[in-house]
Formats: structure tokens, C-alpha cells, sequence
């Protein structure tokens, strides 16, 4: 089994190819910028440098959001396409998942990774390993930051939080959880597009013409339409 994975959802860019839970490559960056330029090309030269050609692949797993409303959904569009024309299954994995495995494997107590979503909110969710299987305790949610700190306060176990927006919102967490609160290193916090094709690997595969992403809220210019015509109240 071949596998392509795609991850555009966030500041980091990443493509990964697996072949039997053996990793034939990875290609990441961290620049938030240009991702509907990039990524056909990074895609172009992984396959390049590794050998494999489209025929080859078997399936195709893409971070489905949370994350940037534009990146979630460049990097979904891409990944239904090349699901459709290749016509080999498609996966979506949450975005806040990848990170989370990545990092969380050996760590007794609970990951919290997380997204800035801006005026003190964040995307965030509550992962577990339990018997080297990562569980979600806690599914994804926008939650504000201090809102988020005070239930995490709840738990019989430290927490370990990464993601690249983590410098914004750690003087809030560690107010509140003091030393029940654990943080990432620097370079632990850009999601591994490795990560995404093996979690992706034992998923169930998803229709298609029906798949959409997860960006849990509306995008900006569709809020500000609904509130000028009066479908939704500010708030």
C-alpha cells in the first residue's frame, strides 16, 4: 500500500509518501504563505524523488481542519481530486490529531495540541494514548483559551500542549495550571505529514463527491454575509 499524504490546514506545508508502514519521504515547511503555489510542486518532487509515480498509489490522506479556512481547503480540493481521477480511497484526518500523535506517544497524560482562532480563542482537543493507540478524549472544539485552561484544571494528569500559535496563549495556561501543564519544544511543533499518512492507513475510507472539510466555524466572509442579512446575531 502506497500512500500519499497532504497537510496545507495550517502554517505548515506538508506532503508525505509511505509504502508499508515504511516512510519513503516527507516534505515539510513552516511559512504561511503561498500554499495553493507550493503544493502541486512539493507533491511533483516527492513522488520525483522517491520513485513513484501517480499509478502507483492506493490512497490519499489529507488534514481535513481545523486550521486556515483556505489552507483547509486547498489542501481537501487537491486531495478529492486526486482520489477522484486516480480513483483510489480518501481519508480525512482531523488536523488537531496529526499534531497530537506526532508528539503524545510516549507522554503519560493528556495532549492538548492547538490553533490560534484569534480574540483569545483556539481550536483545540484532548488526546490520549492508551495502549500505544491515541484516543480522543475531548473533540475538537472552538473554546476560549480561558474557558479551555479552567476544565483542563479538572484532570488527574499533566497536559501537554504544542502547536506553533502555542507562544500566544502559554502565559493564560500556565496562569491557571501551573505546573499540571507541560510545553512542547520548538521543534515539536509542526505536524509530521508521516504522522497523517499512518493514522490515515487504518481509517475507513470516505465517500468522495460528499467529504467536505472541518473548519468547525464559518469562514469570515461568510459571517459577515449572514449578519448583514440577518441570519445570525454578532457576538
Amino acid at each position: 500500500m502506497t500512500i500519499l499524504s497532504i497537510d496545507t490546514s495550517n502554517y505548515a506545508l506538508g506532503v508525505a509518501l509511505i509504502e508499508d508502514n515504511q516512510v519513503l519521504g516527507e516534505y515539510i515547511t513552516n511559512l504561511k504563505k503561498n500554499h495553493s503555489v507550493r503544493i502541486m510542486p512539493a507533491i511533483h518532487t516527492l513522488m520525483k524523488d522517491c520513485e513513484r509515480a501517480p499509478s502507483d498509489l492506493t490512497k490519499v490522506v489529507v488534514a481535513k481542519g481545523p486550521g486556515s479556512y483556505t489552507g483547509v481547503r486547498i489542501g481537501v480540493t487537491i486531495a478529492k481530486t486526486l482520489a477522484w481521477s486516480l480513483k483510489i480511497p480518501l481519508v480525512g484526518v482531523s488536523s488537531l490529531e496529526i499534531l497530537a500523535s506526532g508528539i503524545g506517544r510516549y507522554f503519560d497524560g493528556y495532549i492538548s495540541p492547538l490553533f490560534d482562532a484569534r480574540r483569545g480563542q483556539v481550536y483545540t482537543g484532548l488526546f490520549r494514548y492508551q495502549s500505544g493507540v491515541l484516543e480522543s478524549i475531548k473533540e475538537d472544539r472552538l473554546v476560549m483559551i480561558n474557558d479551555w485552561a479552567s476544565t483542563l484544571k479538572e484532570l488527574d494528569k499533566p497536559v501537554l500542549f504544542v502547536g506553533n500559535d502555542l507562544p500566544l496563549h502559554q502565559a493564560v495556561l500556565e496562569d491557571t495550571l501551573s505546573s499540571q501543564a507541560v510545553f512542547a519544544a520548538i521543534t515539536e511543533h509542526n505536524p509530521r505529514p508521516s504522522e497523517l499518512a499512518l493514522l490515515g492507513s487504518v481509517k475507513q475510507a470516505e465517500d468522495i463527491h460528499s467529504f467536505v472539510p472541518n473548519y468547525i466555524r464559518l469562514a469570515e466572509a461568510e459571517t459577515k454575509w449572514l449578519e448583514a442579512n440577518g441570519k445570525i446575531l454578532k457576538g
